[in-house]
């Protein structure tokens, strides 16, 4: 299993190479373009996906080696991790061939698999296994699907026709609610997970930005609504942070001894 994290790790670079080469389809853009909501963010914030697949290349490779591969937290999140990561892999040729259904189921799974091993990192003492190189990846990649679900829900919802496009505020203001619950909430049992609200932070800033120069009916709504969940998420974050023990966060250390 702690092979198959690392093969679904460099999957992801190489199918998200593909896909906005135009192997499968129309790149993400593109198909993204077609269903403007409310809920999309400016086209910069997605270069986060370069960071998270390295980030989660070097936590595949790095979870293999020495007496990482006797450590019982890894060991124990490796099936969702690799899950987690090969689902993300499959959402994207998904994407580009406008399945936006099969989409939803795969990359909530994807959120599931990954925020559950985030947690479970996030959470553990440090005499448990928690490192740094599993958390931050791990936290990263959840963080932002926790609100990339919502933008990939709102255009399937366009597309289905489940909305109008001039017609899309409620809807929208649903979903970000729906968001913001899950946002705070996993950021709760988290304890103020840094990583995984700097993943969201960055989310909803981007999509503050578009939503301000976006001529859709509503985005004169949507942008401060967008600012209004990254303020209540950084200050739960600072909060929650502060109140936790000093050992809260994962440390890297290349002297512990496996769990026995």
């Amino acid at each position: 299993m702690r092979l198959l994290v690392l093969l679904f790790a460099l999957a992801m670079p190489v199918v998200s190479w593909l896909s906005q080469s135009g192997a499968f389809g129309p790149d993400n853009g593109t198909i993204s373009d077609r269903y403007p909501t409310l809920l999309v963010a400016a086209g910069y914030a997605f270069s986060i996906w370069g960071l998270i697949f390295l980030l989660d290349v070097f936590y595949a490779a790095w979870q293999l080696g020495g007496r990482r591969r006797a450590d019982p937290l890894l060991g124990r999140i490796a099936p969702a991790t690799a899950a987690g990561f090969a689902l993300t892999a499959l959402w994207m040729p998904l994407f580009s061939l406008g399945l936006f259904g099969v989409c939803l189921l795969v990359i909530f799974g994807a959120l599931a698999c990954l925020a559950w091993a985030a947690l479970q990192i996030a959470r553990a003492p440090a005499t448990e296994g928690g490192r740094v190189w599993a958390w931050l990846p791990l936290s990263l990649h959840a963080g932002w699907l926790s609100l990339a679900g919502f933008l990939n829900l709102a255009q399937a919802a366009l597309a289905y026709g489940w909305t109008r496009p001039d017609a899309q505020l409620a809807a929208s203001l649903l979903l970000f609610l729906l968001a913001a619950v899950l946002l705070l909430e996993l950021n709760r049992r988290m304890r103020g997970n840094l990583a995984y609200a700097a993943a969201a932070l960055w989310g909803l800033a981007a999509v503050w930005v578009e939503q301000s120069r976006s001529p859709l009916p509503g985005a004169e709504t949507a942008a401060p609504v967008a600012v209004a969940i990254a303020v209540v998420l950084l200050l739960q974050t600072a909060w929650l942070y502060w109140r936790r023990p000093r050992r809260g966060i994962p440390v890297a250390r290349h002297d512990a001894q496996p769990l026995r």
